[in-house]
């Protein structure tokens, strides 16, 4: 007996135990079975070295990816089989998919779902209790699916045990070993893989918080950026307002700000102000009609709204995608544009009251000479008021002041409603001039305009009535969408004028013509009069000039060349022969 307990001290083999006891059959099988029970103490003694390894292991990933390849490693090297791998609960279907594997080779089996109740690990997943089987394909303990079959036969997987990773009562997947050969799984096999699972399972949940938690503090961190961004834009947008910046300011800053290109737009389309690439689409402003900003297509649209009128819209681009920080920076730029238009359009309002009063009172005589022209040069403080141009504008008002061009607007000394009409005063140009570019807004708004001058200060009131005056000779002709002068107006225009320039209308109508026999030394005017003279026929005017009748019509053509082909209507005609017989009175 005492060599015996000296063997079983020694760790001696159970060979050499079962030599040591000789014939005593009872030593012999105590000693055996002691033998065995220290075996399975020191195996389980290494297994739970094993599993705190792998739990010190697991608590130094931060990865989900590398804590379950680790898993699954693990329960590999553990277990003592072919292959092992983890599957993973998908709340949102209600089944459960490969996350991870460790000596597969099937790239179907890597890619396969598990509904709950089919096969081995959807009844682990179903009931959450482990199952094992020495041979998968055969047992029919299992609910076989063609897609489950076909994977693991493609794996060429036979043994399986599965086990739930659980963690306070919440599922989390299923924890596998498995071997290509036939294999039985013992009890304490499945308490192992068990164990591991269950530290798996809470090792899954600390990195999934630890990643949800870290996620939460990137975007609090980023919230919190976004927020000092959005306060940096604002104290610049308001510095812009108080500082008496315009909208060309709060574009540039936004585009600075957000790296994008801007194009501010009015009401109706017509470009304000536009900063960044200028390489840009066409702006879709006229999509937008809410406060809030819009995609459409490659751009960013958001209205500018004031008491509830649309007074123009911030079109922005060159970004693919604006953070919802950035998103509500560009609808403040939109609040503050629209409070800029706005207090632009009320101080406009202003002043156009206030040239419409100064108007009036210089029309109608009733005011000051003196004090008025303090007040007009408070009002127009850059223009010369010595030559200026009358237009009297029969039509829309508001539809006339809107197409003004830019150098139309630049000259303007007053503007505003008087008799009925609207009444511009222009510096720094000619009837002729003036007309010419008045003639489109004419004939886009169907306007009757009649410009007049030059006149001085002291001359206003003059050339306005013959501006109205021949603006109701226009309409009685029915010249509507138009814009002329006297002198466009012909012998209407003489009649409808208090004081004619005679000279000045008999250049306007023939100066062409004039012109060219003085140059060339030719005699076109006296072809003229013959021509006229004798009913319009060339041959007789050629009778009356002796001279052949191909020379004078030479001559019309040269004419029709210098005065434009209609130079013969009914009209022109008519206008041509006041200012000849005009020209002859005048010597």
């Amino acid at each position: 007996m005492e060599e015996l307990l000296r063997l079983l001290a020694e760790d001696a083999p159970g060979s050499e135990l079962a030599r040591a006891a000789g014939e005593d059959a009872v030593a012999r099988d105590l000693a055996l079975r002691i033998r065995a029970g220290m075996d399975a103490s020191k195996k389980r003694e290494a297994e739970l070295s094993t599993l705190v390894d792998i739990a010190r292991e697991l608590a130094s990933a931060r990865d989900p990816g590398s804590v379950l390849d680790t898993i699954v490693h693990r329960a590999r090297t553990l277990i003592g089989t072919d292959v092992a791998y983890l599957t993973l609960y998908d709340p949102a279907r209600g089944d459960t998919y490969m996350r991870a594997t460790d000596g597969s080779v099937s790239a179907a089996f890597q890619q396969l779902r598990l509904p709950l109740g089919a096969g081995l690990g959807g009844l682990v997943a179903k009931t959450y209790k482990p199952y094992w089987t020495a041979d998968y394909p055969s047992d029919h303990r299992f609910r076989h699916t063609t897609s489950i079959d076909d994977a693991v036969g493609e794996e060429g997987l036979i043994a399986i045990c599965g086990t739930p990773l659980i963690v306070d009562g919440a599922f989390v997947g299923v924890l596998f070993a498995s071997n290509r050969t036939r294999r039985p799984f013992g009890r304490e096999e499945v308490s192992l893989l068990g164990s591991l699972a269950t530290l798996a399972a809470v090792t899954i949940v600390q990195v999934r918080a630890a990643a949800e938690t870290a996620a939460a503090l990137d975007q609090l961190s980023a919230a919190h950026a976004g927020v000092e961004h959005a306060a940096a834009a604002h104290d610049r947008f308001a510095g812009i307002v108080l500082s008496g910046g315009d909208v060309d300011a709060i574009a540039a800053a936004l585009a600075e700000l957000l790296n994008v290109w801007v194009v501010l737009v009015d009401a109706v389309g017509n470009e304000l102000a536009s900063a960044g690439d200028a390489g840009r689409a066409a702006v879709p402003w006229q999509e937008s009609d809410s406060g809030r900003l819009t995609r459409i297509g490659d751009c960013w649209v958001v209205a500018a709204t004031a008491k509830g009128e649309r007074l123009g819209a911030l079109v922005i681009g060159g970004v693919d995608e604006l953070s919802g920080a950035d998103q509500r920076i560009v609808e403040r730029a939109a609040v503050v544009t629209a409070l800029v238009l706005l207090f632009r359009r009320q101080a406009a309002e202003q002043s156009q009251r206030a040239q419409a009063d100064l108007l009036t009172d210089v029309l109608s005589g009733s005011a000051d000479p003196r004090t008025l022209t303090d007040r007009l040069r408070l009002l127009a403080p850059n223009h010369r008021h010595d030559h200026l141009v009358v237009a009297v504008c029969c039509g829309d008002h508001s539809a006339v002041r809107a197409r003004l061009s830019a150098p139309l607007e630049d000259r303007m000394v007053l503007s505003g409603p008087y008799g009925g009409n609207l009444v511009l005063v222009l510096a720094r140009t000619d009837p002729a001039s003036a007309a010419r570019e008045l003639s489109e807004v004419a004939k886009r708004t169907g306007a009757t305009i009649a410009a007049t001058g030059p006149a001085s200060w002291t001359t206003l009131v003059d050339a306005h009535r013959q501006a109205a005056r021949l603006t109701a000779t226009m309409l009685r002709l029915g010249r509507t969408g138009e814009c002329a002068t006297p002198d466009d107006l012909g012998v209407a225009g003489l009649i409808g004028a208090a004081d004619v320039d005679v000279r000045a209308h008999v250049q306007h109508v023939l100066g062409a013509v004039l012109e060219y026999d003085e140059q060339r030394g030719t005699d076109l005017v006296g072809t003229l009069h013959a021509y006229f003279a004798a009913g319009q026929s060339p041959t007789r005017a050629a009778t009356s000039l002796h001279i052949h009748p191909n020379t004078v019509q030479q001559r019309l053509d040269r004419v029709a060349a210098l005065l434009d082909d209609d130079w013969q209507s009914p009209d022109r005609s008519l206008d041509i022969q006041v200012a000849l017989r005009l020209r002859a009175a005048l010597g």
